[in-house]
């Protein structure tokens, strides 16, 4: 017996890891300490220009997207998409990227497979300024099936004590602006599946009138960042509380950053929903109540702010590409 008969190819993940060195180093800065490589990686933050540095951070998955990305072939826009969540989790604080690592467990190693995956996650952190300094990358024939693997990120930013974002400041008549999603992002995907590839049998290759493109296209469309066009807002007005649309839709996100004694009202009739979960909808027969529930149903960010900021809100969101709306209110319980 070797550890090769018993399903591990050291080959392979030698090849794997050699392959991704100059897609890691090419997300350093002048904080990271080029031991990439090593048992840990190293990071010396400068924190001069803070009063009072917090240290804010998020571990989370792709969840079963990884599913659809396997299945179609697809492996560098799923590193995008945990890069990217990662990074929206942490911005909801007001904290802004430094650092972030990865794990990747497979069940038979692939260095192309492997190589895709990281450059996908080089390629996002590069955009939100954020380093990729170390991951894990373990194969597991007897937890993932040949061709699976999983995906998880961990992303440590940084923001001063007094510009930390909680939702404490919301005051009852305080907007909420919601900013588009461009599609599933990766939350909702165990039922989307379930719903369009093994109940209507849709192939990933099927071109529907109404998505404008293939259904793979639509159910990878990369998890959006809203970094950028969210720090032009934090240097600009009051942001009283930011949110992440992710499992547990808009509601179930919101109302974790309203303070008790309020709640948020939201018009749902402020914006289209997209045709991919109206699609979803109708081949599942899915309630309205439950697609609330489960998917953003086409808004990914939401910023409570106040209603005379509004006008200032939408100008510079519109001059980053971005197109918000008021989505709904603070009012009391």
């Amino acid at each position: 017996m070797n550890y090769r008969s018993a399903g591990v190819n050291l080959e392979e993940a030698q090849r794997a890891t050699s392959n991704i060195g100059e897609l890691v180093r090419s997300t350093f800065n002048s904080q990271v300490l080029d031991n990439w490589g090593q048992f840990g990686g190293c990071f010396a933050p400068d924190f001069s220009h803070l009063k009072k540095p917090v240290l804010v951070s998020s571990t989370d998955s792709v969840g079963t997207k990884l599913l659809v990305a396997i299945k179609a072939g697809i492996h560098d826009t799923i590193g995008q998409d945990i890069v990217n969540h990662c990074v929206n989790d942490i911005l909801t604080c007001g904290a802004s990227p430094l650092f972030f690592l990865d794990y990747i467990g497979i069940g038979t190693m692939d260095a192309i497979v492997v190589e895709q995956i990281v450059k996908g996650i080089a390629i996002a952190c590069r955009e939100n300024r954020c380093a990729l300094i170390g991951g894990e990358l373990a194969e597991m024939p007897d937890i993932y099936k040949k061709k699976e693997y999983d995906l998880v990120g961990t992303i440590v930013g940084i923001v001063d004590h007094d510009n930390l974002i909680d939702g404490s400041s919301f005051v009852l008549g305080d907007v909420l602006v919601g900013f588009p999603s461009n599609g599933l992002h990766t939350n909702g995907y165990s039922l989307a599946r379930k719903v369009l590839l093994d109940g209507a049998k849709f192939d990933l290759e099927k071109r529907i009138d109404d998505l404008d493109g293939t259904l793979g296209e639509k159910l990878l469309q990369i998890h959006k960042s809203y970094l950028h066009t969210v720090q032009h807002l934090l240097a600009a007005i009051e942001i009283k509380a930011m949110a992440h649309i992710t499992g547990g839709g808009l509601e179930g996100n919101i109302s974790r950053v309203v303070p008790k004694g309020m709640k948020a009202v939201i018009e749902w009739s402020a914006w289209q929903m997209p045709p991919i979960f109206a699609l979803i909808q109708k081949q599942g027969r899915i309630a309205t109540e439950e697609m609330r529930r489960v998917f953003n149903m086409g808004i990914g960010f939401v910023i409570g702010c106040r209603k005379e900021d509004v006008d200032q809100v939408l100008k510079i969101s519109e001059s980053k590409g971005e197109k918000p709306m008021v989505i709904g209110e603070i009012v009391s319980m």
